[in-house]
């Protein structure tokens, strides 16, 4: 077997080690040497695509992350597993005090969720997505008459973001932090090509474009 992606990947260590790493040194020791506390917990898809320390200009320790396929969380009760310990324990041991759950385009999920028979070999991935299927209704009830599929998947995208931070709100952990107004959630939606993020703040279903310094009013911030 080719041992080719391996040698890439070791290449990209060694970038690391000599490249980066030395440049910001000072903050891995303290990275490594202090407990970590985040203070934001991200739940963003799988996707290849998706680097949210990048798009956040995050470094090590400051954010917490999970990523699964089609950034869903179940419903408290429903499935619980990994994505619902993540949660918790973000929560209650670590402390954060924001949840974003991010969404982004030309998601897999999403066009799983549109065309379930692309699916249909994949019973482990069917199943899960079931935790999107509302986002799906919803999304199909907007539809007009001779509507775009991009137009009906950017729709949807956005519907599984909201949905999911319904889901969010269920889990127990959650619902106390924010009944003491200790934590706050947000949905996000990244679009690949251009870099842009929209942000659907606490009590708002609008997702509005965080636009950079200089770039004018009206956008949201982060």
């Amino acid at each position: 077997m080719s041992s080719a992606v391996l040698d890439k990947l070791k290449a990209g260590v060694r970038k690391f080690q000599t490249e980066i790493y030395p440049g910001h040194e000072e903050k891995y020791i303290l990275a490594a040497s202090t407990p970590q506390r985040p203070s934001a917990l991200i739940i963003a898809c799988a996707d290849s695509r998706i680097d949210v320390e990048t798009i956040t200009s995050s470094m090590p320790g400051e954010l917490f992350v999970t990523r699964n396929i089609g950034n869903l969380v179940p419903a408290y009760g429903e499935m619980l597993g990994g994505v619902s310990a993540v949660v918790e324990y973000a929560v209650s041991a670590l402390g954060v005090q924001h949840i974003v759950v991010c969404g982004h385009s030309d998601c897999g999920a999403m066009k799983g969720l549109l065309n379930p028979e692309a699916v249909a070999r994949m019973p482990t991935v069917e199943n899960w997505l079931k935790n999107g299927h509302a986002a799906l209704s919803v999304a199909n009830a907007l539809a007009v008459k001779d509507e775009k599929q991009s137009d009906l998947m950017r729709r949807l995208t956005e519907q599984n973001v909201l949905l999911q931070l319904q889901h969010l709100r269920t889990h127990p952990s959650v619902a106390g932090a924010m009944a003491k107004d200790e934590l706050t959630i947000s949905g996000w939606v990244y679009d690949i090509g251009s870099g842009g993020v929209r942000i659907c703040e606490e009590g708002n279903k609008a997702f509005v474009p965080v636009v950079s310094a200089g770039a004018g009013a009206g956008g949201a911030t982060a």
